[in-house]
């Protein structure tokens, strides 16, 4: 008998033919090699991947996401093999089947405006007490005021970047009087009040640690105008070590400045006064602004 082997490559996999006599066998895609030719019969196997198919003629691939799934999380089966993915926060292990928890916040330290907190496929974000988290990762101020306000009666609440405190509705001391809301003022039939300014007023404001300098942050403004007077405006105290400076931008208001960074928290207390002198010097009077500054202890 004659015997012939020939080997050709179409459009896809390789095709052996082996012809003996009058019999044809064909070793299908896939298949690697004849073992033998006994009795007539021919013996193939199929490459890693595939099993000889029913018909003992063709090799069809195995699907190993059906059989043995060794993927710990998701299995995609593809020609001859199969490949392992993981869930969204995971990534695959060294063995390519395993999967391993992604830190986040180990990754990039610009996620969440405070502290990221690593948990299992994910990560939260964290906010400070007096802060509440919004958008997932950014931190918002809670207004206490609004919320809880637990000041007394007698007490008004004021809300600053990360907490709130409580201060008198009456701040007026001894011989001030109480004119109006925050407004103290001095009565000229008190003779203790000849060398002392004719009213105080109290103002509160909040701002955030570590603001850029330099910053206006607070507007003084007369409420009441004399003829044929001039204003000078300046720090009476408050700005022992020079944090703010008081610049005048009109005759009768002025801007408070900040020209160096301030941490919280903390609270300042600043007196701004304004002196009003008459033009041929018959008239003086003076009135402070108590200016009560409170700073966050973040920058948020």
């Amino acid at each position: 008998c004659l015997s012939q082997i020939l080997m050709s490559v179409p459009q896809g996999p390789t095709i052996a033919e082996r012809t003996k006599c009058a019999s044809t066998y064909v070793v299908p895609s896939h298949a690697s090699v004849f073992r033998g030719i006994k009795s007539g019969a021919s013996s193939a196997w199929c490459s890693p991947g595939f099993q000889l198919a029913a018909n003992n003629y063709t090799c069809v691939d195995i699907n190993e996401c059906d059989a043995s799934n060794q993927c710990a999380q998701q299995c995609y089966n593809i020609l001859g093999s199969f490949i392992c993915q993981c869930n969204q926060g995971y990534e695959l292990s060294s063995d390519r089947l395993n999967c391993e928890d992604i830190d986040e916040c180990r990754t990039s330290s610009y996620l969440c405006q405070y502290q990221c907190v690593n948990e299992p496929g994910k990560f939260s974000c964290m906010c400070p007490q007096g802060y509440q988290v919004v958008r997932s990762r950014t931190c918002q101020d809670i207004n206490e005021c609004e919320t809880t306000n637990e000041c007394r009666e007698d007490e008004m609440c004021w809300n600053y970047h990360g907490g709130f405190r409580c201060y008198p509705r009456n701040p007026c001391q001894d011989p001030y009087v109480l004119a109006s809301e925050n407004r103290c003022v001095c009565p000229v039939s008190n003779t203790m009040c000849r060398d002392l300014p004719q009213s105080i007023v109290y103002k509160y404001m909040s701002i955030r640690s570590d603001r850029s300098v330099p910053s206006d942050i607070f507007q003084i403004q007369a409420t009441t105008i004399y003829a044929n007077t001039i204003n000078t405006f300046r720090i009476k105290s408050g700005n022992e070590n020079g944090e703010f400076y008081l610049r005048q931008t009109s005759p009768v208001s002025a801007m408070l400045v900040l020209v160096k960074s301030l941490t919280g928290p903390r609270e300042y207390i600043v007196d701004l006064e304004m002196l009003t002198v008459s033009s041929i010097g018959t008239f003086r009077t003076s009135s402070v602004l108590r200016l009560t500054i409170i700073v966050g202890p973040f920058s948020f």
